[in-house]
């Protein structure tokens, strides 16, 4: 395909994106999704205090406020998995993911690679059906100087397309999320990737932190829009370039991103992807997320 007919197409999906964007916006609205859709409030495994059994992480999780958890990595013996997911829905918190991680990106020329990160992908989706999760966040492509953006792109799809049926199986999602792998660079694109699976297998994770030095993301929200399934919170300040250890204190616009949830009609999971905290850091923490829920929508 010549540069001249690849725009030409990319010009006429990002329309189609734009177009269907606002139909699901009214489709929401009138579906009753978006106006007092639930949100809830969870927090990454590695949160928690250490020092702490998994039940009294998951009791004091609950203390704080929260209302799930996510794991920041898979657990290969899922009988382990199971009591802990057990437990975390015993106090009240479920595990509601499981975060895959950077190993063996899906995009890697060599073939061993590529292996390596197939086998932790079928544990994590493995893992999280074991703990009652329904949704596997998954790194799906990293963009270097031996991998090209279109090789990546290519490369990915064809090995995620082997993990579908068992994702189908075990009826877990598995979610692509935007992050720092210089792949997926626009909300267009990210739509563009996740609809081409055209499977309900296949879903976005977006975190509203990782796009600001280079975007928006509000605009990130409405146009992924319903294939969103999760969501991460972080802040980020552009004019130093770094993230900040807590929320509503960078330049994320986060009335503009309540208002963008509220439009798309996403009810789920919102959870911080943030350091390890005491229960002052983590009961102060779900307070800014209960404040950025309450931020006014209309």
């Amino acid at each position: 395909m010549n540069q001249s007919a690849g725009r030409r197409e990319f010009l006429k999906y990002a329309a189609a994106v734009t177009v269907g964007t606002g139909l699901l916006t009214t489709a929401g609205r009138a579906q009753g999704q978006g106006s007092g859709a639930k949100l809830r409030k969870a927090c990454q495994y590695n949160m928690l205090p250490k020092g702490l059994k998994d039940a009294e992480k998951f009791a004091l999780a609950k203390k704080c406020g929260f209302e799930g958890i996510e794991l920041n990595r898979p657990l290969e013996d899922l009988a382990a998995a199971q009591e802990m997911g057990a437990l975390a829905k015993q106090a009240g918190v479920p595990i509601h993911g499981i975060v895959n991680g950077w190993g063996g990106p899906l995009s890697d020329p060599k073939p061993e690679n590529v292996a390596k990160g197939i086998a932790s992908m079928e544990t994590s989706l493995k893992c999280a059906k074991a703990a009652g999760a329904d949704a596997v966040l998954l790194v799906p492509a990293v963009v270097n100087e031996e991998v090209g953006y279109g090789e990546a792109w290519e490369r990915s799809q064809k090995n995620i397309r082997t993990l579908l049926p068992l994702a189908k199986e075990l009826q877990v999602i598995i979610a692509v999320e935007n992050v720092w792998n210089k792949f997926l660079l626009s909300p267009l694109e990210f739509a563009k990737y996740v609809d081409q699976f055209d499977d309900p297998w296949l879903k976005a994770y977006i975190d509203v932190g990782n796009m600001i030095q280079f975007g928006f993301a509000q605009d990130w929200l409405r146009t992924v829009g319903k294939r969103i399934v999760r969501i991460h919170l972080k802040d980020f300040r552009r004019k130093t370039n770094s993230f900040t250890t807590t929320l509503l204190e960078g330049d994320v616009n986060w009335p503009q991103v309540r208002k963008a949830l509220e439009e798309i009609g996403y009810h789920g999971y919102l959870t911080p992807e943030l350091g390890q905290g005491d229960e002052a850091f983590l009961t102060d923490l779900v307070g800014r997320i209960d404040k950025i829920i309450a931020m006014k929508t209309a």
